[in-house]
């Protein structure tokens, strides 16, 4: 087959949804399918097929777009600057894709509701359309506009209703749409109102051979003497809830100080975040690493994993934890209680709860032989749960099942 996975986020990137599209392509070319990759550019500047060095610049589109659809011409796009910024972006990505061309492609799987609801529009009727969603963007900008009253938007806002309305309507224009836990599931159809045979629910896989090769190369970067080892892979982003775990290490520091934090990652938020630690006193305890390229290897020298998120799908980092075999404190954000046992492969916290948090970091310090416990728990589920294999056979059997519906129309 000759498949494209597609999505609406900058590609190459950091983050969860990049990940697993190049390792879902990876797998699938070891079986002798053909596989593109379309997306922003991590400059956000084009749209581009990254691996066939395919481009289009916005540039281009925008000043037609922005002449056809004006406050005249399309009122409802122009209510609100974030519905007017988000269409613009959308009516791009199809405008590329349509140059690009998407007649050649078996089957189209996207990557969020941007980019489905894009190609649906302009895909050839024929041509099977598979949706995964690896989160809620809804849930993200209510959150995002709920913490930034300033905006002026709320529940009466179109801004507001937006979001669940493009989701809703990606879903609908897709063949099947595929969520990593029951939690996304459970969102698309309370909160957005799809159907529940429009969404089937399997896991993510991890490719164990490239996550061992890397954790075998360890790194140069060493615990101090006499500290474990809190590690926190994740974006500088509000979502991420960081600043929580900053909050929950102030109060862990006055309990005891036989650990540091390794924080690993970047993002808009990072300023803000070192700024928390040096108030809290943190500075000679907490380390931003940025953005590093081999986390593996930092979990080799970890001792306790932590994401303290405020809302999350199911984050490849606490698979990558587990895999490790080190025990996670998370909070009950989205699909996290999917992936972690409490008691048994780790614990959860209430979302936002600092003191919860740090009382279970302190026992998981204090208690040894029930770290590592959890962490050999959280192994061997790992080794189980998050097969690589299984994932690409059921998405196989998702694009093989729409492919003969559509042909049998």
């Amino acid at each position: 087959m000759k498949i494209l996975l597609a999505t609406h986020w900058l590609i190459p990137h950091v983050g969860g949804v990049w990940n697993f599209m190049e390792q879902l392509k990876n797998r699938l070319e070891q079986l002798g399918h053909e596989v593109d990759l379309l997306g922003n550019s991590p400059d956000y500047k084009k749209i581009h097929i990254v691996n066939r060095g395919k481009e289009l610049a916005k540039e281009a589109l925008l000043p037609m777009l922005e002449s056809k659809l004006n406050s005249q011409t399309a009122p409802g796009l122009n209510q609100h600057y974030a519905i007017r910024h988000y269409e613009l972006e959308r009516y791009c990505m199809e405008l590329a894709a349509a140059y690009f061309g998407l007649q050649q492609y078996d089957i189209i799987h996207t990557q969020d509701s941007f980019s489905t609801r894009s190609l649906g529009r302009v895909k050839p009727g024929r041509t099977p359309l598979v949706s995964h969603v690896h989160g809620s963007v809804a849930r993200e900008m209510m959150d995002h506009f709920r913490n930034n009253p300033s905006k002026g938007v709320d529940e009466r806002s179109p801004a507001w209703r937006y979001f669940p309305a493009l989701e809703y309507h990606a879903a609908m224009s897709s063949d099947l749409t595929i969520a990593a836990n029951h939690w996304s599931k459970n969102i698309l159809m309370t909160d957005c109102g799809v159907p529940d045979h429009r969404i089937t629910v399997f896991q993510y896989g991890l490719d164990a051979a490239a996550f061992q090769a890397k954790y075998n190369v360890g790194t140069p970067l060493r615990r101090p003497p006499g500290k474990k080892v809190i590690i926190c892979p994740a974006r500088l982003v509000y979502v991420k809830g960081v600043h929580v775990l900053l909050d929950s290490l102030a109060v862990l520091k006055q309990m005891r100080s036989d650990w540091v934090c390794w924080i690993v990652g970047d993002g808009g938020m990072r300023g803000q975040l070192e700024e928390q630690t040096v108030k809290a006193s943190l500075q000679h305890d907490v380390f931003f690493l940025g953005e590093h390229n081999n986390v593996p290897g930092l979990l080799a020298q970890a001792d306790i994993f932590a994401h303290t998120c405020i809302q999350d799908n199911q984050p490849f980092s606490v698979m990558e934890a587990q895999m490790a075999g080190l025990p996670s404190v998370v909070s009950t954000a989205g699909g996290l209680p999917e992936m972690v046992t409490h008691g048994y492969t780790g614990l959860i916290a209430p979302v936002g709860d600092a003191v919860s948090t740090a009382k279970q970091l302190s026992l998981l310090l204090e208690r040894e032989d029930y770290r590592k416990f959890l962490g050999q728990n959280a192994k061997a589920f790992a080794q189980d749960h998050w097969s690589m294999d299984l994932m690409v056979q059921r998405t196989l059997n998702v694009y093989y099942g729409a492919i003969a519906q559509k042909s049998s129309v």
